[in-house]
């Protein structure tokens, strides 16, 4: 696998972390090629130019990370605690400018929810699902990311900051009280639009198509086109609902 990939081609310390914030700093400046698998020629695979386009891209965001404590540190509690803060701070950075950007343009703030902060936060799970499904033997890992990043956002994301605020009001004297506004209507429509993709995946386990993921071409096709317009049945009902254009309940 990939792990074993990294170990053998490299220093376990790099794969790990590295040692020095300099270092880090150092990575995050420099133009490095991409990650692809290196033939074995023995020689250093220089850059392209796409790499120099990516680079100048994500170099904020490279420098942005390397704030965070190498994981030699505290061993790596240190890492551990910086990146939940850093997180946190680009979460409400987003959910800020995604509640600016719906003002701006005139959408509803559940609107701008379901559609640009779940897709922004959700991209980086789906690389990652991608990333599992290619190089993981059943491709596990990427079918089951999906539902823990969901529980982190539900268990986490929403119960520690509801928690927060309610032992602060209750510290005023006062109920925290949050506004169920359209969320039944959505949970509701996500119920049933899950019950159908996880019926999807159990059919996908007959013997002629092999699996959940996979298989032959006429059913990935299907099976992805099947999953975007669930998608998008999602957010046209729950945009049509907000704006009372359908009742909900």
């Amino acid at each position: 696998n990939t792990v074993d990939k990294l170990i053998k081609k490299t220093n376990l310390a790099l794969v790990v972390g590295t040692n020095s914030w300099r270092q880090q700093f150092m990575e995050a400046i420099t133009v490095s090629a991409g990650d692809e698998d290196e033939e074995d020629t023995g020689e250093e695979r220089l850059p392209s130019c796409f790499d120099y386009v990516m680079h100048f891209l994500t170099v904020f965001w490279k420098v942005l990370f390397a704030c965070v404590p190498p994981t030699d540190y505290l061993n790596g509690w240190a890492c551990f605690f910086i990146s939940i803060v850093i997180i946190g701070m680009l979460t409400a950075v987003i959910g800020d400018l995604a509640s600016h950007f719906g003002c701006t343009i005139g959408l509803k703030d559940s609107v701008t929810a379901v559609v640009f902060v779940a897709l922004g936060t959700s991209v980086p799970d789906t690389f990652a699902s991608k990333v599992a499904a290619v190089q993981d033997t059943y491709a596990d890992a990427s079918i089951g990311n999906v539902t823990g990043s969901n529980a982190v956002n539900v268990f986490l994301g929403i119960g520690v900051a509801w928690s927060i605020a309610a032992i602060y009001w209750h510290m005023q004297g006062k109920q925290f009280v949050v506004e169920a506004g359209s969320l039944a209507f959505s949970v509701t429509l996500y119920t049933i639009f899950a019950f159908l993709g996880i019926s999807v995946l159990l059919y996908r386990r007959r013997a002629h198509i092999g699996g959940e993921l996979g298989g032959p071409r006429g059913h990935r096709l299907a099976t992805s086109a099947f999953f975007f317009s669930l998608w998008f049945l999602y957010i046209f009902f729950s945009s049509m609902e907000a704006y009372c254009h359908i009742e909900g309940f």
